[in-house]
């Protein structure tokens, strides 16, 4: 699980950054309800999750019916998972023993048709990243600052080497829907990219 997101996804590990990022979402009703809003007495902010625990129909929340694989990218898994109330019980979601792992599998089928469809990075650029990730991650443990100086340096080569790439695509003409597919991200990221290149 990847962490420093919104807790309100159980994001899984994924190769394309919060594009594609997974999680267990609930249906009732057929549907995929609207956020859970946590009563605080007064006050301009309302606290709410999406949360599939949260749909436990306790506190006048909707109680869940199933589970489905959803994904930040906007697919929704075709598969649901009935809960079974009749063993849940009157317990919370969250201390109940529910199986995620149909979503996960539906999410992980998912993200492998989207890896199959991106562009595939040359095999020495992938083990030379694999290499340099692995030494951060050593470095990160026993000399942190040395971790952040080297994770600064490669920010400003991503960037740097981002900029050419961007304007090499603008050149070629490719539509945010292509670079899209090829980069395994959504359409309004992709159209993004494209425009900062007329931008810059």
């Amino acid at each position: 699980m990847l962490m420093g997101w919104d807790w309100d996804w159980d994001w899984w590990t994924v190769d394309f950054g919060d594009a594609h990022a997974g999680a267990a979402g609930v249906l009732v009703g057929g549907s995929e309800p609207g956020p859970v809003y946590f009563d605080v007495g007064s006050g301009p902010d309302v606290p709410s999750t999406t949360h599939w625990s949260a749909y436990d129909g306790r506190a006048r929340r909707p109680r869940a019916e199933a589970l489905r694989a959803v994904c930040a990218c906007g697919w929704r898994g075709a598969a649901e998972y009935p809960l079974d109330w009749g063993t849940i019980g009157y317990q919370p979601l969250y201390e109940a023993d529910v199986d995620l792992a149909g979503p996960l599998a539906d999410w992980t089928a998912h993200l492998s048709a989207v890896r199959e469809a991106a562009v595939p990075l040359p095999e020495t650029l992938a083990a030379l990243l694999g290499a340099v990730a692995e030494q951060l991650t050593v470095t990160a443990a026993d000399a942190p600052l040395a971790a952040l100086r080297a994770a600064g340096v490669l920010e400003r080569i991503a960037a740097g080497v981002g900029r050419t790439a961007v304007g090499a695509l603008r050149d070629d003409g490719l539509s945010a829907e292509s670079v899209a597919t090829a980069l395994g991200t959504t359409y309004s990221k992709a159209l993004v990219l494209l425009l900062s290149a007329q931008d810059g």
